[in-house]
């Protein structure tokens, strides 16, 4: 089958995650993706751990479907073989160190000018301007600085997210820009310069914090697991474990109170008959929940709650997740190559009637270096191409 992006050339200079996630989604939908990389180690996000029989979990996980181009850009020569193979592509992405992409020549001032129709998009913690354009970043620190460590964990302790969450929101903002200016660039035949910004992601993100915190109102309080303005919705033990479940609005509320904890007139008690009401006394309701919980073990609360069709789930590990039984009976998950052999990954997200995702290996470190010199019909010292 065609996909939206089979003939698209994409290079990137990248490292860690955000870069890497945005350009792994372009090559799920077809596009051709040239990783350049380090001689040697390589990204060195391929050192954080050897998880996956001896490779690393995030790059495994941000780095399938691409080919792998070994250059060592402080060497005149590689550097042109580099601005060689950007002269044919339609996208560059980088998530270099800020200012190192202008160094090399390869500003969207001065590629603009050579190549009118390319598209550049640029990641980076801050923006290109701005106090603080200088500044490193890293997902931690920009989880810090958008606020979302403020309002995650527990009263006694701010804790950051558990996965990457300013890389990934990073990435997701380049991926959708990339392909919004290449449908800009089919109307215009121009290309476009995307100027993305991890702190700037991860901040849309935490609008409803900010909102909820409006001219200078309180912020929304660390809670745990359990949702800081709305009540129940969170985690709640039984007598063999735990079930979390969500009540969003009053209609719910009364089925709760009536078909799963057996008190229909709770609803309509003056402490708990709004969320607001419910959000405030969270105590006093937590403990008549818990009371009722604890005559039910966990099958027999999701039960009742299944059959109330109030929404719940159970607190999964990574091994939980593995097997979920959902992602099986959707055929989820699919092997694809590595130098390590074939291992599992999961399809993207969104099933597509029209064509089917690229699911391919991922790359050994310049994998492909020889195959795109010669078709550059290019040499390096030491490279046999």
């Amino acid at each position: 089958m065609t996909r939206p992006l089979d003939g698209i050339t994409v290079v990137s200079l990248e490292h860690a995650i955000a870069a890497p996630f945005c350009t792994r989604q372009l090559a799920d939908l077809g596009a051709r993706v040239i990783k350049v990389e380090r001689p040697g180690a390589g990204d060195f996000a391929r050192a954080y751990d050897q998880r996956v029989r001896g490779l690393a979990s995030h790059f495994v996980w941000t780095n399938r479907s691409k080919e792998s181009l070994a250059l060592d850009l402080k060497d005149p020569q590689a550097l042109a073989v580099l601005k060689a193979l950007v002269a044919k592509a339609d996208v560059l992405v980088q998530n270099l160190a800020p200012g190192a992409a202008a160094r090399m020549g390869l500003s969207w001032e001065t590629l603009h000018k050579k190549h009118p129709g390319l598209i550049v998009c640029d990641i980076s913690g801050y923006g290109e301007d701005g106090p603080y354009r200088d500044k490193k970043a890293y997902d931690l620190l920009i989880q810090a600085e958008a606020g979302l460590v403020s309002v995650t964990g527990t009263p006694e302790t701010p804790s950051k997210a558990g996965n990457s969450m300013a890389d990934i929101a990073a990435g997701m903002y380049g991926y959708s820009g990339i392909l919004a200016a290449l449908l800009q660039r089919g109307r215009t035949g121009e290309g476009s310069h995307i100027d993305v910004s991890m702190l700037e992601s991860l901040a849309e993100w935490m609008n409803y914090p900010m909102y909820y915190a409006f001219e200078g109102a309180e912020p929304p309080p660390r809670t745990g697991a359990s949702h800081a303005s709305i009540y129940p919705y969170g985690p709640f033990a039984t007598s063999d474990g735990a079930v979390l479940l969500g009540v969003q609005n009053e209609r719910e509320w009364a089925v709760f109170c009536e078909k799963v904890l057996g008190d229909a007139g709770l609803a309509s008690d003056p402490r708990f008959d709004s969320n607001a009401r419910r959000n405030q006394n969270r105590a006093e309701l937590q403990a008549l929940i818990l009371q009722a919980f604890s005559r039910m073990d966990t099958i027999q609360a999701e039960q009742r709650l299944d059959e109330a069709q109030i929404a719940n789930a159970r607190m999964n590990d990574m091994a939980g997740l593995w097997a979920h039984p959902q992602l099986k009976a959707r055929e989820r998950w699919h092997a694809v190559g590595s130098p390590a052999g074939e291992i599992p990954a999961l399809l993207p997200p969104g099933r597509n009637s029209s064509f089917d995702y690229r699911m391919d290996p991922v790359p050994a470190v310049g994998e492909h270096t020889r195959a795109i010199l010669r078709e550059l019909g290019m040499q390096l010292e030491g490279t046999t191409a």
